[in-house]
């Protein structure tokens, strides 16, 4: 049976439910599970309520626990990675010193300053983890839940011989909306995706041979279906495709929802749909508080219900099993979208089988799609470039070109917040340990000193002259 090593075991949501999928799967149920997080306090947690699972289960599974992440994927077979470098007081310093300065953040963990100072944090863990997979289980698959997910994917995407693939929901829970958006079952929609990740399109969406953009498109302009999806709604008016992404997370990466208080108020500050300010941080942040005084785990029962919509227990059972799986999936792209550049990381079909991961060829996106798609795959790629050479002037480009920071701060000002935050969150990024930011310049040029250093162009003369006899 194969053996699965956990990296971020402290992560209580999410790891209990990715440890119940698991042993509910019958493919995995002699399973050796390897436990791995950098403290006790949680991991002790997990491990002895995963320990009451199998037990109260009467499953032949075996887990362990340790704080040395070698000995977690030693002899690994698949690899499981939800960590989150900094926890919640880094993200805290993610989202107030942009709000600090004019950019308000929802989610702050895939586009904006907060995505980017989190894949600065994350990418050097990560090839930490995939260096120490070359040595101790190189034929193990690593399964990434850690975000941002593309910029995440992409360095992976550069380490030579992994294999790896990055998850995410986003396109199995829109699916359900969907189908209550169409009246239609979620299980007799056809339907094709792809893009980036938290940015990807619904190609295809078909019932039966029948195209459901039409009946999406109509009750689309009904208001009560409006207000439930103001930012997708307006994205699919004006591209014409619907995209994964909640209000919340698509408002960040455009620069039309969030860049001033009318867009706000228009789009995002109805608090029941998901788009208000901070609210990611707020929620981890309360969890945080909560899980200090309380043992979550200490409420839950330890009975296995029906499996969750993650897909990494039914890729994992594919694998074991040979029987076929299809998800979509982060990987790097080696020609899966044309017009997306190769080697940025793609949300796509895959196809899982006993022989691995097999992702589908869509050719090209939608001109408009890819170029929306486009102006966060340039930031994602300069953020691993920052991150890969250690140069903070990076940093402060990749936050220039983000759609959201453009829109609302000058250079001036990006370049004073990447500094605070760089500064603010350097324990976390030893790429820029012994770097500092080029200050901001002084703003403008005096005239006096203009005319004394730089000698008028003959052209530019002429046509200042012509200007003047014209009484412009």
């Amino acid at each position: 049976m194969p053996k699965i090593a956990m990296i971020g075991a402290g992560s209580l949501v999410f790891c209990k439910t990715l440890m119940s999928d698991f042993l509910a799967t019958p493919a995995l149920a002699g399973a050796e599970f390897s436990l791995m997080a950098r403290t006790h306090t949680r991991l002790d947690k997990m491990h002895q309520f995963v320990s009451r699972m199998i037990r109260d289960n009467g499953l032949a599974a075996t887990v362990n626990a340790t704080t040395d992440r070698r000995e977690a994927l030693k002899g690994a077979d698949y690899v499981v990675v939800m960590i989150q470098a900094g926890g919640v007081d880094e993200f805290r310093q993610d989202y107030e010193i942009p709000l600090k300065y004019g950019i308000d953040q929802c989610i702050g963990d895939t586009m904006g300053p907060g995505g980017i100072f989190r894949a600065l944090r994350h990418i050097p863990a990560l090839l930490e983890i995939a260096r120490d997979m070359r040595e101790l289980c190189p034929n193990a698959i690593l399964f990434n839940y850690a975000n941002p997910m593309a910029m995440c994917c992409w360095a992976l995407g550069q380490v030579p011989g992994l294999q790896f693939v990055g998850l995410c929901h986003g396109v199995q829970t829109t699916m359900d909306l969907i189908a209550s958006y169409t009246g239609v079952p979620k299980d007799e929609i056809d339907f094709v995706a792809g893009g980036i990740n938290h940015m990807a399109w619904f190609l295809k969406l078909e019932h039966q041979g029948r195209d459901l953009y039409p009946t999406l498109k109509e009750n689309f302009e009904k208001p009560g279906y409006y207000v439930n999806e103001k930012v997708r709604a307006e994205v699919m008016r004006h591209f014409g495709y619907f995209m994964t992404e909640s209000t919340g997370h698509l408002s960040e990466y455009l620069p039309y929802f969030r860049k001033n208080q009318k867009a706000l108020k228009t789009y995002c500050d109805e608090p029941s749909f998901g788009g208000e300010s901070g609210a990611y941080y707020k929620y981890c942040a309360m969890l945080a508080e909560k899980f200090a005084k309380t043992d979550p785990l200490s409420l839950e029962t330890t009975e296995l219900g029906p499996r969750s919509a993650e897909y990494c227990s039914h890729i994992i059972e594919a694998k074991e099993t040979g029987r076929i799986f299809r998800l979509n999936g982060n990987v790097r792209n080696d020609g899966y979208i044309n017009n997306l550049p190769n080697g940025c990381c793609v949300e796509v079909p895959i196809y899982v089988d006993r022989l691995g991961l097999h992702p589908t060829v869509l050719g090209d996106l939608p001109v408009q799609c890819a170029a929306l798609n486009m102006t966060n795959v340039l930031v994602q790629g300069l953020t691993v470039e920052a991150s890969r050479t250690g140069d903070p002037e990076l940093v402060m480009n990749a936050v220039a070109i983000d759609p959201l920071t453009a829109s609302v701060l000058t250079l001036r000002e990006i370049r004073e917040m990447v500094a605070e935050m760089l500064d603010a969150e350097s324990r976390y990024l030893p790429q820029f340990a012994g770097k500092k930011l080029r200050s901001a310049p002084a703003i403008g040029i005096p005239t006096d000193v203009m005319r004394a250093n730089v000698p008028l162009d003959p052209a530019l003369a002429i046509a200042n002259r012509f200007m003047k006899l014209a009484g412009a």
